[in-house]
């Protein structure tokens, strides 16, 4: 029989009867989002070319989308639990679409960038409502793991289809099209969520204070900001202050939370060891995902000349593994255990990257699509990871659960481009020739070319190889980490608070 699952209106029912209809709405939007960050990276050739803007103005056209969404992810989350989770799902709706159509009228990169601000408010306003919806209308536990499999795959999806469908629609329109295309989407996602979402609120919202908002937006946005400098520019003195400024603000926000009792994000919830333990599988697979999307895309454009929309398509064996074994993960859970499906999961994954290093060199395109496969399978166990998030925590606490966990996704994200591909970077440029120019240093773009070429494409395949190393020894040693977290006799019915 479900457990009982409270309404905005503080009485109890069963389990929603429209709840299957409602998770297709959630993870349709979970796709256009994840879709969008995807698709701009096709889009950004041409949007330059267009509009001209300077290496200070580029940067923030795609930095500025991530500083905000890290940023308001905690308050917003916070808000939707008194608000109303529906309501702010839909408000993002409404704010992700207007945004995008606002670029019909934007003509120079400061406007683009005002835009992308814009789609970082209404992001925040969605990923972690979704989650926080996913966790009220499943009160199940093992549905709502089935449920969040499905949630992942779609977020898989999203990611290998983005740069197909970018490639398609800058073959036809301009890079405008980047942007309209989730227009005509947000309007359907708003129908369909008045009529198939249920509401629902925390009947112990967080406080809303004005200093914990500003410490959680200054911290986070500081903090990300800091990594991404890093991963440019080094440790110079911008990123030592914005890291450092960062750690004193998000450190003061978590003292400020532990010492109030409703606070504005439940860090508490790390006191559970499951808990602890999914955060850090979404962690670190984040970090290697997206570097490993980012290299194997340079990989493929640069060392083999494949265009944008065939790199997209090759891109695809890491979202089949996902998609396939995403909402599979669930049910081998409930046959092997949660602990074996998480942490055997992750070390899948880094079996897989452990391929592009131990593999003969120069790496063919089969070896790396097997290793493709092998992460997006063993990334898989995600769905798994997100049930022990969620699951660890009170529906009144849902908030605060999915706004962890997707900042875990967002600054793994963020420190994968900056440690692991700075990594490849250095390991690049230590492999060039002595006589190598300053522009064949900073890419591999720019020693194409040039007479260092065939050094630099045998340089960078040695980095793509060395990342396979890094990334792979990390997922197996968090690996064993959560294998050391999670209880032996954990199912998915105990991970429920």
């Amino acid at each position: 029989m479900s457990t009982p699952v409270s309404t905005n209106l503080g009485t109890t029912t069963g389990a929603d009867p429209r709840r299957w209809a409602g998770l297709a709405v959630l993870a349709a939007s979970l796709l256009v989002v994840v879709m969008d960050m995807t698709i701009l990276n096709v889009a950004l050739p041409e949007l330059t070319a267009d509009l001209r803007p300077d290496a200070v103005a580029q940067l923030w056209i795609v930095d500025v989308y991530a500083l905000v969404l890290a940023g308001l992810l905690v308050p917003v989350s916070a808000l939707g639990d008194r608000w109303g989770r529906r309501r702010m799902l839909l408000a993002g709706f409404t704010v992700f679409g207007a945004a995008s159509l606002l670029v019909l009228v934007a003509d120079s990169a400061g406007e683009v960038i005002a835009v992308r601000a814009l789609l970082g408010v209404g992001g925040a306003m969605i990923m972690p409502t979704t989650l926080s919806l996913i966790r009220t209308l499943f009160p199940d536990a093992r549905e709502r793991a089935t449920a969040l499999g499905i949630w992942g795959a779609m977020a898989a999806v999203g990611g290998a289809i983005g740069p197909i469908v970018g490639g398609a629609l800058l073959e036809a329109f301009s890079w405008h099209a980047a942007f309209l295309f989730n227009v005509p989407v947000m309007v359907v996602a708003v129908v369909a969520g008045v009529l198939l979402l249920p509401e629902s609120r925390s009947e112990r919202p967080g406080r809303l204070d004005a200093a914990g908002v500003v410490a959680s937006f200054g911290g986070m946005a500081s903090f990300v900001y800091g990594v991404k400098h890093l991963g440019k520019e080094g440790l110079d003195p911008t990123t030592l202050a914005t890291l450092g400024l960062g750690a004193a603000l998000l450190t003061g926000f978590v003292l400020r939370c532990l010492r109030q009792d409703d606070p504005m994000l439940e860090v508490r919830l790390f006191r559970h060891r499951p808990f602890t333990a999914g955060v850090l599988a979404a962690l670190t697979s984040s970090i290697a995902m997206v570097a490993l999307l980012l290299l194997g895309s340079q990989w493929l454009q640069l060392v083999h000349g494949w265009s944008p929309l065939q790199t997209g398509a090759a891109l695809l064996p890491m979202a089949v593994g996902g998609i396939v074994g995403s909402p599979l993960a669930p049910s081998l859970a409930e046959r092997v255990g949660v602990r074996t499906v998480v942490a055997g999961g992750l070390a899948v994954a880094g079996v897989g990257l452990l391929l592009l290093f131990v593999l003969p060199q120069p790496l063919g395109y089969p070896s790396v699509a097997a290793a493709l496969t092998l992460v997006g399978i063993g990334t898989a166990s995600l769905a798994v990871g997100s049930a022990m998030i969620m699951g660890s925590a009170p529906a009144d606490q849902a908030g605060s659960a999915a706004a962890i966990e997707e900042s875990s996704f967002e600054i793994g994200g963020v420190l994968g481009v900056a440690v692991l591909g700075s990594l490849a970077a250095w390991t690049y440029r230590d492999g060039l020739p002595a006589d190598a120019t300053d522009l064949a240093r900073e890419s591999l773009a720019g020693a194409l070319g040039t007479p260092a070429a065939s050094a630099a494409v045998e340089s960078f395949e040695h980095s793509f190889a060395v990342f396979g190393l890094a990334a792979g020894a990390l997922l197996i040693a968090v690996s064993a980490l959560i294998w050391w977290l999670t209880p032996a006799d954990l199912d998915l019915a105990d991970v429920e608070h």
